[in-house]
């Protein structure tokens, strides 16, 4: 019998790492957007329920290091803990915006260090403010105090 992994990875090879599309807001942060359903369906195998998280760093050429900066466009994260199937080591490949007031980061896909990209919707988050921008991000970056997050596991962005 097939393992959930091995089957879902048969079903979603080729996924897309960024989104496009995204509508902004007037503060510049990224606007709704629905989470695919090739994705929904691989969390669906996989298990993987809408606020299931882990702690991931989020930008894996800055591991460790404080403060960060993050710049708009694609990222690549790591998992630092267990996520559902996903061990600690797993890529997550997803976006960052500046625009707002806070950096906004989504996840698309997560590549497990033995297998291949599956599609997901997940977002970084801090509680307390501490995805917001430090004053002296220019534009097109977010200056962070901590270089990791909880990721969380969305049915959609909002």
């Amino acid at each position: 019998m097939m393992s959930p992994v091995v089957l879902v990875l048969a079903l979603v090879l080729g996924c897309t790492t960024t989104r496009g599309g995204v509508g902004l807001r007037p503060d510049g942060t990224p606007g709704p957007e629905d989470c695919p359903e090739e994705a929904l369906q691989t969390m669906r195998i996989l298990r993987l329920r809408v606020s299931d998280g882990a702690w991931a760093e989020l930008d894996i050429n800055q591991d460790g290091i404080s403060p960060i900066t993050l710049y708009d466009g694609p990222v690549e994260s790591r998992l630092n803990t267990s996520f559902g199937p996903f061990e600690p080591g797993t890529r997550l490949y997803g976006r960052v915006w500046t625009g707002g007031p806070q950096a906004v980061v989504r996840y698309y896909e997560a590549h497990p260090t033995d297998g291949d990209k599956v599609s997901i919707c997940a977002v970084a988050r801090l509680s307390k403010g501490q995805l917001r921008k430090r004053p002296d991000s220019k534009p097109g970056t977010a200056i962070l105090e901590f270089s990791s997050a909880a990721v969380d596991i969305v049915d959609s962005f909002r």
